[in-house]
């Protein structure tokens, strides 16, 4: 016998929404999230027909609309969209050239996960937050000049293999995700964990989760999703700013 509790919503339904509102819900989600360099950073989003939509290189992400959002092909040429493409799409092009696994890249400098990239170490796992993702956290620890340049572009895809996020040394991150749910957790994921490690190793060290256990318990989050929590957070964008959509 089912229980009426399980019939429960579990929250307010979102509204229907397009692809397009999605990066712009998913660039303004990141942006109070700590991905807010002012008008660096850049996501992709890869469509049924190998299009890509992308933010637009002139707004900051909490600045993003539904209809600013730009289409592209595969060779960084813009198909639609009233705006310009950073230069940097290099990188995600080479990232979506090399993986076909990949529908969701995020690029951009978060101010915790930056400070480690910075140091050219990753984070260590500190608490159960910080272990919603598991897996390799990758680190490029070269930087020779800006992601516009298609071999520093390919060198840092390199770099990350199949890890799901990277550190790109003294630059910032690199996360992929294979939807708009992935890719928010483990973009909020690393930046939390990075603010967590750093706050921990400055009050004088900490013991950090065994390595096997965080994994298997990120693993099961990461692959599952965290119910709930993508909708949770658009909803409160969309109280901030309902036009977002538009």
């Amino acid at each position: 016998m089912v229980s009426s509790e399980s019939l429960r919503p579990l929250a307010p339904p979102l509204p229907e929404l397009s692809p397009r509102a999605e990066l712009a819900l998913l660039a303004r989600m990141l942006h109070h999230e700590g991905y807010d360099d002012h008008l660096a950073g850049h996501i992709t989003y890869r469509q049924p027909d190998g299009t890509l939509l992308v933010n637009p290189f002139g707004l900051p992400w909490d600045e993003v609309h539904a209809s600013d959002v730009m289409r592209i092909d595969r060779s960084g040429t813009v198909l639609d969209g009233a705006w310009t493409v950073t230069p940097a799409i290099e990188l995600h092009l080479a990232l979506h050239r090399a993986r076909g696994d990949v529908v969701v890249a995020v690029h951009n400098h978060p101010r915790w996960a930056t400070i480690w990239a910075d140091m050219q170490r990753v984070p260590p796992v500190y608490d159960q937050t910080s272990a919603l993702v598991g897996g390799e956290v990758a680190l490029f620890d070269e930087w020779r000049g800006a992601v516009s340049d298609v071999t520093q572009a390919e060198a840092a895809v390199e770099a990350l293999g199949r890890a799901p996020m990277a550190l790109l040394a003294n630059h910032g991150v690199l996360v992929v995700g294979d939807s708009i749910r992935q890719a928010h957790l483990r973009s909020i994921t690393l930046e939390w964990r990075s603010r967590q490690a750093w706050h921990v190793e400055a009050a004088g060290g900490g013991v950090p989760i065994e390595a096997a256990t965080a994994d298997a318990f990120g693993e099961r989050v990461d692959t599952k999703g965290f119910t709930g929590l993508l909708e949770a957070m658009m909803r409160r964008e969309l109280r901030r700013d309902p036009s977002v959509l538009d």
